[in-house]
Parts: C-alpha cells; sequence; structure tokens
C-alpha cells in the first residue's frame, strides 16, 4: 500500500522499491507483481514490467486485469497484433470486462480496422448500457464504413445518455449533413450553440448546412463568426467562399477560396471550387489548372489510367505521334471536350478517342478522330494521351478562343426514319428533357419534374419527349398525356437522339447530357438553369461561348423553377407564332 501510495504521488522509484519490498515478503501474490509490472511500466522498463506481468499470470491464469496490463505493455511497444490477442484472452475469461472491450475497440479504430473495432464497440455498449463513449465510437466507425444512415441510431443514444453532449451533437449533425437532411443537421448545430455559442465547429458546421439549403443570407453571418473566433481556421474560408458563391458574388468567393489555399496548400477542395469558380467567371487561365487537382480527389483517382506513356499538356511536339484522348467524366463533357480532336489531328497527331458505347456511332462521324474505341476495348498502341476535360488546359484555350465551330459531329449515314415515326406535323416539333443522372452530386438542383412543365403544353406545337431513364413519378404523368409522344424507349444511342434532334424544330431542356448534344450539333434549343449553374453555362448571359445554338433561361433571385417555365412559355409562344 505504501508503494502504491508513493505511485500516488509520482515517486514511482519509491513506489517500485516499497512494491519490490512486498514482493519479497510474498512471492506468491499474483497483486504484487500486477503492481510492479505497472509502476515499472511507467518508467518505461518494458522488459521488467513484462517479467513482472508474466509472473502474475503463473500464479494466476485467469488473472483478466494482469492480461489486460500486459496488453496495454504490448500496445506501447506497437505488438498491437499480440496486444489484442491478449485483450481477446480477457475477454474469453470474463466477457463481461468493459475495460477489455474498451481497449481492444480503441486499437483496433486507431488501427483503422472499423469492421472489428465496431463489433468491440457494441459489445462495450452491451456490458454498460449508459456508456456514451461505447455509442459515440461505434458512430464514429459506422461513419469511416460509409454507413451513416447506422451511425444516426447511435448518436441519438448518446444524446440519450447526455444531452449535453456537444461533441456528439456536433457528430449527429454531421452526419445528418452527409445524408442531405440538412433541416435536421442545422437543428443540432443550433441546439450544440444554444449551450455554447462559441463552438467553433458547430458554427462551421451550422454555415455549411443554411448554405446546402440555399439560405446564403443567413449562412454567412455564420461563417464569418467562425472566422472571427479563429483566422486561421481553413475549412471556414472554403466554406464562406461557397456560400458567396451562392449568392452570386463570384470575386469575393475566389478570395474566400485562395485564403483557405494560402492557409493550407494542399486543401483540395479548395482547389476543385476555385478551379469551378474561376471557369465560370471566364478566368479559364487559372480554372483549367486548378481543375488537374482532381487528380489527387480519391473519387477521381480511381479513374487515372495509369498509363506508361507519357501525358500530354500541349507543351511537347504530337505531329507523328498517336495521341489517346479519353473521357473521365460525363457524356455531356465528353460531348463538349470532343471538339478538340480536330484541332489535335492538325497538329500532326493520330487522334484515337476512348469514348462510351452510347458515343461510338456518333464520333465516328467526327473530323479529326482516326479510331473510336469503347471503354474496355483492348487499346492500340499509342504514344501519348490525354483525358479530354484537360485539352483547353492543352491548348491553352481562353473565353475568345473556345473552339466554337458547330456542328462538330453529324448525323449523316444514321438509317432510322424518325420522319416515318414522327408522322404527320401538327405544328412546330418541340422536344423536352427534364432530368438528367440521378447520381450526378447537383441532381437535386439541375433536374426538374415532368408536371413542372406542363404549362408549356398549352402552346400549340407537336411535343416529343427525349427523357431517358424516366422516373416512377414522372412515368406516371407521361402515360396520361396524350400531346406528348414518347420517344425514350426508341432512343438506342446518342446517334438516334442526334438524329431525331435534325427533325426537331426546338429542344427544350435541362442541364444535361442532351444539351451538349444540341449545341454540339449546331441544333437549336433552351436549357433551363439552376441560379447557380455548372461552370460552363457562366453568369449573366442568355447565350454560351460553347455552344452558339443554345438560349439559356436562369432562375432568378427566388431560385425556383415556374418563374422561369414561365418566361420559356412567354418565349414559347412567340416561336410558334414564327413558325
Amino acid at each position: 500500500m505504501l508503494g502504491l501510495i508513493y505511485a500516488a504521488t509520482n515517486r514511482l522509484d519509491l513506489g517500485i522499491e516499497s512494491v519490490a519490498q512486498a514482493v519479497r515478503h510474498n512471492p506468491a501474490n499474483p497483486e504484487y507483481f500486477l503492481n510492479l509490472g505497472t509502476l515499472l511500466q511507467r518508467q518505461s522498463r518494458f522488459d521488467e514490467a513484462f517479467k513482472s506481468y508474466n509472473l502474475a499470470l503463473k500464479l494466476k491464469p485467469d488473472f483478466v486485469a494482469a492480461w489486460i496490463k500486459l496488453g496495454d505493455l504490448l500496445a506501447k511497444q506497437k505488438r498491437f497484433d499480440e496486444a489484442l490477442l491478449t485483450y481477446g484472452h480477457a475477454l474469453t475469461l470474463d466477457g463481461e470486462s468493459a475495460e477489455a472491450a474498451n481497449k481492444s475497440a480503441r486499437l483496433l479504430k486507431e488501427l483503422r480496422r472499423h469492421d472489428e473495432a465496431l463489433a468491440r464497440f457494441a459489445l462495450l455498449a452491451k456490458i454498460s448500457p449508459d456508456n456514451a463513449e461505447a455509442f459515440r465510437n461505434m458512430a464514429v466507425c459506422l461513419w469511416e464504413l460509409k454507413r451513416p444512415e447506422e451511425a444516426v441510431p447511435c448518436l441519438q443514444k448518446v444524446l440519450e445518455i447526455d444531452a449535453g453532449n456537444l461533441e456528439a451533437r456536433n457528430d449527429l449533425g454531421t452526419v445528418l449533413l452527409d445524408l442531405h437532411r440538412f433541416e435536421e443537421a442545422a437543428a443540432h448545430f443550433y441546439a450544440a450553440l444554444e449551450i455554447d455559442p462559441d463552438f467553433v465547429a458547430a458554427l462551421n458546421n451550422l454555415g455549411v448546412a443554411l448554405t446546402k439549403l440555399g439560405r446564403f443570407d443567413e449562412a454567412l453571418p455564420v461563417l464569418d463568426r467562425v472566422i472571427a473566433l479563429k483566422p486561421d481556421y481553413a475549412g471556414a474560408h472554403y466554406n464562406r467562399g461557397n456560400c458567396l458563391d451562392g449568392l452570386l458574388r463570384g470575386e469575393e468567393a475566389s478570395s474566400s477560396f485562395r485564403k483557405a489555399l494560402a492557409l493550407d496548400p494542399n486543401y483540395l477542395e479548395a482547389h476543385l471550387n476555385l478551379a469551378v469558380n474561376r471557369l465560370r467567371a471566364g478566368d479559364f487561365k487559372t480554372g483549367w489548372i486548378e481543375s488537374e487537382w482532381r487528380w489527387d480527389d480519391p473519387a477521381f483517382r480511381s479513374r487515372k489510367r495509369g498509363f506508361t506513356q507519357p501525358p500530354w499538356l500541349g507543351r511537347e511536339p504530337i505531329e507523328g505521334k498517336t495521341l489517346l484522348l479519353y473521357n473521365e467524366q460525363g457524356l455531356g463533357d465528353a460531348l463538349q471536350f470532343c471538339r478538340y480532336a480536330p484541332l489535335a489531328a492538325a497538329r500532326g497527331a493520330r487522334v484515337v478517342i476512348e469514348v462510351e458505347a452510347s458515343l461510338r456511332e456518333l464520333f465516328h462521324t467526327m473530323e479529326g478522330a482516326s479510331e473510336i474505341i469503347v471503354k474496355g476495348e483492348a487499346l492500340p498502341d499509342f504514344d501519348t494521351h490525354c483525358p479530354l476535360i484537360s485539352l483547353p488546359l492543352a491548348f491553352g484555350t481562353t473565353l475568345d478562343t473556345i473552339p466554337s465551330t458547330v456542328p462538330y459531329p453529324s448525323i449523316a449515314g444514321h438509317t432510322r426514319d424518325w420522319q416515318a415515326w414522327l408522322g404527320a406535323r401538327k405544328g412546330p416539333r418541340i422536344g423536352l428533357v427534364w432530368s438528367g443522372n440521378p447520381t450526378h452530386p447537383n441532381d437535386h438542383n439541375r433536374s426538374i419534374a415532368l408536371e413542372m412543365l406542363l404549362p408549356l403544353l398549352d402552346v400549340g406545337a407537336q411535343f416529343i419527349s427525349l427523357q431517358k431513364d424516366v422516373r416512377p413519378g414522372d412515368a406516371a404523368i407521361l402515360r396520361t398525356r396524350s400531346d406528348i409522344r414518347d420517344a425514350g424507349p426508341e432512343l438506342k444511342s446518342f446517334s438516334d437522339t442526334a438524329a431525331l434532334l435534325g427533325h426537331l424544330d426546338l429542344l427544350i431542356t435541362v442541364d444535361t447530357s442532351v444539351a451538349h448534344l444540341a449545341g454540339a450539333l449546331g441544333r437549336p434549343a433552351w436549357v433551363l438553369l439552376p441560379r447557380l449553374p455548372d461552370w460552363r453555362w457562366m453568369l449573366d448571359r442568355e447565350d454560351n461561348p460553347w455552344y452558339p445554338s443554345l438560349r439559356l433561361f436562369r432562375q432568378t433571385e427566388t431560385a425556383t423553377w415556374p418563374p422561369v417555365v414561365q418566361r420559356v412559355k412567354e418565349a414559347l409562344q412567340e416561336f410558334v407564332v414564327g413558325r
């Protein structure tokens, strides 16, 4: 007892001497060896501590506390697998040992073995149902395992046990953000801030939630408050940039992204959002360079091809070489940037393009491309390569030098008789597309429901749906509308769609690949855009420098679709009268 008192007052030498004396008096007491090993371990005398634990376990093989201490020692020596086996043995001896469950779970979490850690934290929660940290750590593991829905009830349990747990409250809000449950997330951040108004993490996350909700005017002062409390918080400057972009204050947003990068030069998201901000503003020189940071994004690394041939970004001559161009993003991107193939061919390269199967037939008609390969097919020999979206950087494209001559693909040779399918004319033929890829991160802003376009049908025209992958709610409406001819099931490739566009007088579409197709073909199309559009549509203009045949209809300050549809209807009435 005297040795333990010495240890409690941090006089370890005297503590070790006293406990060692107790051992000499009674070498058959395993508790004495356990205490001696613990004090030796505190002095980093690991070999001696190991011997003491070993002697304790020889005297008492089922001594759970000694097995746990031995596990601690092995973990301290970074002998992690042995430590986990030791903790596991302690649990075999005593399945209700909260300490063994907790320590093994924490070590597994530290080793990023989150599946195993989750099971151990679940065991700890079963042993100690009021252990808030067990449930919180379960949530952390589930988050790391990309199972955020399951993390929510764990964090709710933490708050049942400890309603004032600010970190758990913030964690729950963060998980709800990831699940796009922005209103609920904001409510939790507000609740945390009622307890601590200067809780920086919750303030920052509240700014994010309000930005996601489009409540930019509310988000901005929140993020300003974060920066006032913590000026060197790169994430807050980044989030402020996103908020300012939402307010269409692009230059100020650019400044915030640059401040984030000054604090953290490798801040990937700040580089990528600065790229979008600059491209949207027409500052292509900065935008193209910043967009190359996408290769550091884990979501893009899987798209990096790992070719042994060197990449080409415009600096080296390519005359007499075979240049492979490949699509690493969406179909719209392939349609937009394949226009550079003739420019590469003009530099003397033999151009091979690798694209999705749905684009193959259409791309075969394009000048400058010697060979079209479908993704998954064997590639021919090539000397150098460039992703399609990097071609504007390779060619030093500025706002004034966009290669905008259209059409660059053609529908020559397409055999489908769309005239027969369409039948006799009943007025101008108007194509409709109202939704894009549902997995696109901005789909909730750029796609709309078919119901929203129904006011257009009052105009005296013949309407044809070019919509692929119709969503259930839209399909129900489409089945009831005899005034919309559904071509979707007939469209097997972009070549089919291109040929059909050739028989239409106008396409009305949201921001999706068909808008790019119409633009590439030089066909007239009206594009409905959210208030903060994709970079290629830029700001404050009804035309587009990439596609001369397109007309843009933008959301206004209300960021709602009915006013846009009303303007389209008025323009369409004029269009029909003019036909």
